[in-house]
């Protein structure tokens, strides 16, 4: 087995957050929230104009046709604003789920009252671009594909280029749904084309929760005024009031601002998204390849396992019980991820934050203590789990 030195204690003595965010953060990005900011005041306005200067800039050299849309509230919230902000009411959407993020698009479309219609692929295999042309040829009322990067239900990573492929070669607009991805897997305009993509202050970028924020075609912007019933998801009127005062509308997350403009700056010193990317990479390699040893099962191939969480089947093993897995692992330093699945049994490890490689190995060796100290035998899942995975995935 790999390198098992000791762990250095977490920062303050908390716990790292395996989780796909919120996650573990730096003591700066926690230093950043102790003093206060008038969020009508001209160094706020500063820091939200850096804030959105800088995460265009992420989308390299074709940035300045876009802008930045900065929003209140959790990932979902700006998911429901992009959705009801640039899908016209005469618009249909298809929706391609294979986990809880695209179902919960499909059930905020259905709120909304607007069309919409969804590629169902279960908890295993992606969406390809061959059936989206079949489903986009057939149905010319489709104005607009919804997409999740990273779908973390499940921990798969999407074949984005793929699905903007199909998408723009049938004449209609991309949504994308980036909210654990972007930061850390490339997403360049130039190459993939898009609308709009929506991500969240505390996944790739290693923030702190409290607000999202839309990256969107300055035309889909405009052409945006009117499209929403909702006064403060309307991504139009938030940026028109942003480009005319350099304020938010409503009471803005000032702390969490903040503590994201010294995240950004972090990322920047990095290397950016690439290595960002591959520091998530080899966390991902790392536990991976620790767990297999164990006995445990991916619920993903290779082939789609993303940098960001992966998803293990839960032991068959009698003696295993997850309740007390967790809380033997939160004893240990480590909060894991509940699975999320529609069907198997499993729970998911998270390898973004401020974590590394070293951090994974420590991982694996707490989890071959556990599985001793609770008397498993086999990590191996059930039978029938695999027998619904290789079935899902031909």
């Amino acid at each position: 087995m790999t390198d098992l030195s000791p762990l250095p204690k977490p920062a303050l003595g908390e716990p790292y957050l395996l989780t796909p965010g919120p996650l573990t953060t730096s003591e700066a990005v926690k230093q950043a929230m102790l003093r206060d900011w008038g969020s009508w005041d001209g160094d706020f306005r500063a820091m939200t104009a850096e804030l959105r200067r800088r995460l265009c800039a992420l989308l390299g050299s074709d940035a300045e046709a876009y802008d930045c849309v900065p929003l209140q509230g959790s990932g979902s919230y700006v998911v429901e604003a992009m959705l009801g902000s640039f899908v016209p009411w005469d618009g249909k959407v298809l929706v391609l789920a294979n986990g809880a993020y695209g179902q919960r698009a499909a059930d905020t479309l259905r709120v909304m009252g607007k069309a919409h219609t969804m590629l169902d692929k279960g908890d295993y295999a992606p969406p390809r671009g061959p059936e989206i042309t079949r489903l986009l040829e057939a149905d010319p009322e489709i104005t607009h594909v919804f997409a999740v990067h990273c779908e973390t239900s499940s921990g798969i990573l999407n074949p984005i280029q793929e699905i903007a492929d199909a998408t723009y070669a049938a004449g209609r607009k991309l949504l994308i749904d980036s909210m654990s991805a972007f930061g850390a897997v490339p997403l360049d305009p130039r190459e993939i084309q898009f609308e709009a993509v929506v991500s969240s202050a505390n996944k790739c970028i290693e923030g702190v929760p409290g607000f999202g924020f839309v990256l969107a075609r300055k035309t889909a912007l405009e052409a945006a005024e009117g499209n929403s019933l909702s006064l403060s998801l309307d991504l139009h009127r938030q940026w028109a009031a942003m480009n005319k005062t350099g304020q938010w509308r409503f009471t803005p997350p000032t702390h969490v601002v903040a503590a994201f403009i010294e995240a950004l700056r972090a990322h920047e010193a990095e290397g950016g998204v690439a290595a960002r990317g591959a520091r998530y990479s080899e966390n991902r390699d790392v536990l991976v390849s620790g767990m297999r040893d164990l006995g445990f099962v991916t619920l993903l191939s290779d082939d789609w396992l993303s940098p960001i969480i992966t998803t293990f089947f839960c032991p068959a093993d009698p003696n295993f019980d997850f309740t007390k897995f967790y809380d033997a692992m939160k004893a240990r330093g480590f909060i894991l991820y509940p699975g999320k699945l529609t069907r198997a049994e499993s729970f998911r490890i998270g390898h973004i934050g401020q974590v590394d490689a070293h951090v994974m190995r420590a991982v694996v060796h707490a989890v071959a203590e556990v599985l001793q100290e609770m008397g498993v035998q086999c990590a191996a899942p059930a039978s029938e789990s695999l027998a619904e995975q290789q079935a899902e995935t031909v």
